[in-house]
Order: C-alpha cells, then sequence, then structure tokens
C-alpha cells in the first residue's frame, strides 16, 4: 500500500513538471514570434506615403516668369486666376525689370520674360548664341503717364518741355509755366523696359540728366511724388492714384490726357505694348497660361488691372 502511495505522488509530481514545461514553452514561443497583424501597418505606412508622395509630384506643373514691373501686377493677377481653376498647376510671378526677364530667359532660367518694351538685337543675338529662339507675344496696351505732385501747378508740357526736363536743360519749373522751384527728376533704373522705351521716345538719343535719382520700381516713384511737391516722374497709367497728378502731353498734335480711348487711339503720344517672350513657340502648361492671358477671361483681367486689351 504505501509503495502504490509513492508511486501515484511520483506521477503527480511527473504530470505537474510536464504542465509547467507546456506553459514555459507555449509562452516563449509567443514572446519571440513576432505577430504578422502588427508587422502590415509598419511595413505598408511607408510604401503608402511614397505612393501619395510621387502621386503629388506627377500631377503638379508649374512655369515661372521673372520680368518687367509694369507687367508685374498684371502677370500676377493673371497667374492667381489661372491657379484657382486650375489648382494643381504653378505659376510663380517675380519682377525685377524687362532687362532682367530677358537675360533670364536668355540663360535658360524662365519660361516666360514679360517685357514692356520689345527685345534689343543684341539681347536677340544673345539668345540665339545661347540656344534660345525669342518669341513675342502681344498680350496687352499700355501708356506711360507723366506724373507731378497734386499741388504742382503744372498740368501740361510739351515733348520739346519733358525732353529737357530729363535731359538737364531745364531745372526749374517757372521755366514749363510752373512755380520758382527746382525740378526733382525721377527716373526708373536702367533695367526697366520704361527707362528705355522712356528714353527712346521722349529724350530721343539724348543721355538722362546725371541728377535724376532712379528708382528700382514703379512703385517707389509714385512713393516719392506723392511726397515731393517739386517732383517728376512716369509709370505705368495701371499705376495712377488719387496720390499724384497725371500730366496732358503735346508732341505736336495737341494736348492729350492718357485716358482709355486716346492711349487705345494712338493719339496718346506715349501708348506701348506689353509683351510675353518664350524660348520658341509656347507649349504645355506656357502655352496653357499665355492662351489662358489672350482669352475673354485673360483679358478682362487685363482691363480690370488697368492696362488695356488687344482685343476690344
Amino acid at each position: 500500500m504505501a509503495n502504490k502511495l509513492k508511486t501515484y505522488a511520483v506521477l503527480t509530481l511527473v504530470v505537474i513538471g510536464l504542465v509547467f514545461l507546456g506553459i514555459g514553452c507555449t509562452g516563449n514561443e509567443k514572446s519571440e514570434s513576432p505577430s504578422p497583424v502588427q508587422e502590415t501597418p509598419s511595413e505598408g505606412a511607408p510604401a503608402e506615403e511614397a505612393t501619395a508622395a510621387e502621386t503629388t509630384a506627377a500631377d503638379t506643373q508649374s512655369i515661372s516668369l521673372k520680368g518687367s514691373d509694369t507687367v508685374l501686377p498684371l502677370a500676377q493677377a493673371e497667374a492667381e486666376e489661372f491657379m484657382t481653376e486650375n489648382s494643381e498647376k504653378s505659376v510663380t510671378v517675380t519682377g525685377g525689370g524687362s532687362g532682367v526677364g530677358i537675360a533670364a530667359l536668355i540663360d535658360g532660367e524662365v519660361d516666360i520674360a514679360p517685357a514692356s518694351r520689345e527685345m534689343k538685337a543684341e539681347e536677340i543675338e544673345a539668345a540665339k548664341a545661347n540656344g534660345v529662339n525669342p518669341v513675342e507675344t502681344t498680350i496687352a496696351y499700355d501708356g506711360i503717364s507723366v506724373i507731378v505732385n497734386p499741388e504742382s501747378t503744372v498740368s501740361e508740357l510739351t515733348f520739346d518741355q519733358l525732353r529737357g526736363i530729363y535731359n538737364g536743360s531745364i531745372s526749374n519749373w517757372k521755366d514749363v509755366g510752373g512755380e520758382d522751384k527746382e525740378i526733382v527728376v525721377i527716373s526708373r533704373d536702367s533695367s526697366s523696359g520704361t527707362y528705355e522705351y522712356f528714353k527712346e521716345e521722349v529724350l530721343q538719343g539724348d543721355e538722362y540728366r546725371p541728377d535724376a535719382l532712379t528708382q528700382p520700381a514703379t512703385g517707389g516713384i509714385v512713393a516719392e511724388v506723392s511726397q515731393n511737391p517739386s517732383a517728376i516722374g512716369y509709370i505705368g497709367v495701371a499705376y495712377l492714384d488719387d496720390s499724384v497728378k497725371a500730366l496732358n502731353l503735346d508732341a505736336g498734335n495737341g494736348s492729350e490726357a492718357p485716358t482709355s480711348e486716346n492711349i487705345l487711339s494712338g493719339v496718346y503720344p506715349l501708348s506701348r505694348s506689353l509683351y510675353f517672350y518664350t524660348n520658341g513657340e509656347p507649349s504645355g502648361l506656357t502655352k496653357e497660361f499665355i492662351d489662358f492671358v489672350l482669352s475673354e477671361k485673360g483679358q478682362s483681367i487685363v482691363s480690370e488691372v488697368g492696362y488695356f486689351p488687344i482685343k476690344q
């Protein structure tokens, strides 16, 4: 009987030992083997993020414009509306002057160079030497206003008087019907297409007077003239506001104001075209954007900004 009890005790201890051994092995297997369900999100998340990034990059299209400060407010307004209608496309616009933009086009840095003057022969030659074929597109018409401070008693100038003021042969307002005050002459800098156009049309071969104060942007001219009763400057008509006064000009056929009617008819003597220059005929997104600018919607923006549409 005692021997049977010993046998049962030993068997019981063996069974208990085997049970604990099994539990221990099962626990070790669970802790060492990673769960396939847990691996799925950690491996899948980066792949999904990469796919999304690749899709976004593939869908995004962009072009850049750089050039005329005169064209700048128009180009910005056109770009904003274009991107509103085409949210996956990007149009970047910066100023700096027609010469700066044309140089950037020649160097292959931009898709479009807005300009307030035609390209010069030497610029076209430099472009072709660099493998660039400049193509000109007229996008709008503009007029240049000669401005003075609202306190000035002068309301009009002849071309000869204006030329004299800017070449230095006239330096006092009394010589053109104004008060006995020295004229403070303000001009754009030499990188500006407006600077070049004004020099060609008004100075007609003369150089700008050496004491003329130059401004890198049209807004600077407006600010200076609005604060100085003795100042005179010139700007695109789209920049006109109540802080300055536009003068009537007489090129020999009578005094004319810079109104839309006079500019479009050509009777106002300082009327001009505004351009987009591209490397070759526009294509892709560049063509799509230019087509928008020339469309009925784009030309309505031309009017809203203060310029004159090529399609009446």
